[in-house]
């Protein structure tokens, strides 16, 4: 009787989304289950907000993407948009109450145009209802980080906005930016950046600040790179930290050292580059680190937010920390000490032929399942017609095709999985009832080359001709410039076969595979559809048994998953493509499914500017 009691509260009782990942820890999931399998063929729109984030029209649309996740807290919803709106709504009918613009300039020249969504925290000290006594924190791509009145959207007096541009080497506006929302633990506020990392071997330090949530006061800050390393910048961490506040901890995935393809200059594991960095909240000390990429060249950063988990062995629970990367690699880690729970094992990878370059001589490799093949050559090209085929085979002959952590070389490498994957930013949800993560993973194979960086106008002018889907980076400072393209075929589909994006279940304390199905689909021309989509977005999980994901550049779809099967049960057409995660929230007894749909401008889906909530009727 009390189990019946505790579903049927679960089902009607009301539930807040409070974090960008659902909760502090970055699970996206949430136990609501008045939409379960059964049911969720019903669902139906609820209502649809236009953010108008695109008006006026600028050049920098061409690369904005609407990829928030709104947070629902004590009654209202909290969304961002590309040019960093805050924007609070009703979440039962969508009606707006206040929106926020700092004023981003639109024609400036930015390495990025998103938000992934803001922070909340309530101040201990205020009385409810006090001005600020709840605030909003999101960081601009103009590089601030600005605190609200969440019941006004005015800027709180004392803690403001913080110029984040200060005291990091900036070298050109825009560059320095930051698309995460904050982690929050106690009264820190913690950020990191975003960096153009391929224009400069010296660009700006991806230093980790925490700021007083009060009075916006600087209480500590990390630099992920050693110190006596001149040579080098970046390193930065770009998507949101997870946090575990009990043990005074935040979890801070980093990226690569800059340049990304030559790292001649910056020689050895370039400090906590490439790493999980467990902090200590209150004063950024280092408790411990763990390394997922040695000596990165190829773009390797850890892009998603590390999820806690618990991790069980035999009649053992044990407190860890998942992440999972573009390698398609993922890593299961004792929260407390940073040691992995399943068997890695560093192993030799082919070394660099580019004179300057040191690679590193081995690898952390899983000896468990993966997410994405590692593995692509002139032998495994693909066409829809042997013509095409044919076409991908001659691109591929002649290059580099060693495995993965094959590095770029002066004729060209294969780099499989991509910059884009494996995992992307997306990153993954946990069921903590079935002991699984849910992960999109993509598959599409990536051509590097560098080359004398004198030569950097003939090159462009051979791209140029050649029509090739490139893009190149002087890498300033470095002796070699850099071109990079992802392979395809004239009708504009992968070289590698399909399919492209898969939906992968994993059961992670044994460190298998449960399921694994392809995730959307690609339309084409004739009418027909290939399986397997390459996504950029997450998955939520519901305790309805459901999976909840957009994600998928091709379509402009949510679709709803069985978590014991992959079997797809639900799917509904939205205005935009959904480069987002959903998140779900109940409200007067209703359960709502809530995603961002506006398209990624870099990637060619197609564009908008919806909220879109679905419920049951």
């Amino acid at each position: 009787m009390f189990s019946i009691l505790l579903v049927l509260a679960l089902a009607f009782s009301d539930s807040d989304w409070t974090a960008y990942g659902h909760d502090p820890g970055g699970t996206k999931y949430s136990e609501l289950r008045q939409i379960d399998r059964q049911n969720v063929t019903q669902l139906k729109k609820a209502w649809e907000y236009h953010t108008r984030a695109l008006e006026p029209t600028s050049p920098n649309n061409e690369k904005a993407a609407f990829e928030a996740t709104p947070i629902v807290v004590d009654g209202t919803m909290y969304l961002s948009t590309p040019y960093d709106q805050v924007i609070a709504l009703d979440p039962a009918t969508g009606r707006e109450k206040w929106k926020y613009d700092p004023q981003v300039e639109r024609w400036m020249g930015y390495s990025e145009v998103t938000s992934r969504g803001v922070s909340i925290w309530t101040d201990s000290k205020k009385k409810k209802g006090e001005p600020c006594w709840r605030r909003v924190f999101i960081g601009t791509i103009d590089a601030r980080l600005i605190g609200l009145d969440a019941e006004t959207g005015n800027v709180c007096d004392g803690f403001g906005e913080i110029n984040l541009n200060e005291g990091i080497g900036l070298k050109i506006f825009g560059n320095y930016q930051v698309t995460s929302p904050p982690a929050i633990v106690g009264d820190v506020v913690i950020t990191g950046s975003s960096i153009g990392d391929n224009n400069w071997v010296k660009a700006e330090r991806g230093t980790i600040r925490a700021y007083d949530t009060r009075s916006g006061k600087l209480r500590w800050s990390f630099d992920p790179l050693p110190a006596g390393l001149k040579t080098a910048g970046a390193a930065n961490a770009w998507p949101p930290f997870s946090a575990d506040p009990q043990r005074n901890l935040v979890f801070v995935p980093t990226g690569s050292s800059s340049p990304d393809f030559y790292g001649g200059l910056r020689p050895g594991n370039n400090g906590y580059a490439d790493s999980i960095v467990a902090l200590r909240a209150s004063t950024g000390k280092v408790v411990w680190s763990f390394q997922t990429v040695h000596h990165d060249l190829w773009d390797y950063d850890n892009p998603s937010q590390p999820v806690l988990v618990t991790f069980r062995r035999g009649g053992e629970e044990i407190p860890a920390v998942i992440t999972a990367g573009k390698t398609g690699f993922f890593f299961v880690l004792d929260r407390r000490t940073g040691k992995s729970l399943l068997p890695v094992q560093e192993r030799a990878v082919p070394q660099s032929s580019v004179p300057g370059e040191e690679t590193s001589p081995t690898q952390p490799f899983p000896l468990y399942d993966t997410l994405a093949p590692s593995k692509f050559s002139a032998d495994d090209a693909w066409g829809i017609t042997p013509a095409d085929r044919e076409y991908c085979k001659s691109r591929l002959e002649g290059l580099d095709a060693k495995g993965i952590f094959t590095p770029p070389s002066l004729t060209g490498a294969i780099i499989f999985p991509g910059n884009v994957g494996g995992v992307n930013w997306g990153g993954g949800a946990y069921d903590p009832e079935r002991g699984l993560m849910v992960y999109a993973s993509n598959r599409l194979s990536t051509v590097v080359k560098v080359f004398p960086r004198e030569k950097f106008d003939e090159e462009y002018h051979y791209q140029n001709q050649s029509r090739f889907d490139s893009e190149m980076a002087r890498q300033r400072g470095a002796p070699y410039a850099m071109v990079r393209e992802h392979l395809r075929a004239r009708d504009g589909l992968p070289c590698n076969a399909p399919p492209w994006g898969e939906l992968i279940a994993v059961d992670f304390s044994a460190g298998k595979k449960k399921w694994q199905v392809p995730l959307g689909e690609v339309p084409l021309p004739d009418g027909k559809a290939i399986p397997g989509a390459l996504a950029m977005g997450g998955p939520m999980i519901t305790g309805g048994g459901l999976i909840f994901i957009g994600a998928t550049i091709s379509e402009q779809k949510l679709r709803a998953y069985d978590i014991d099967t992959g079997r797809e049960l639900w799917s509904a057409q939205l205005p935009a493509s959904a480069q987002s995660t959903p998140m779900t929230y109940s409200i007067n007894g209703k359960q709502y499914v809530v995603i961002c749909a506006g398209g990624q401008g870099k990637s060619g889906s197609k564009m908008g500017d919806s909220v879109v909530a679905f419920a049951l009727p």
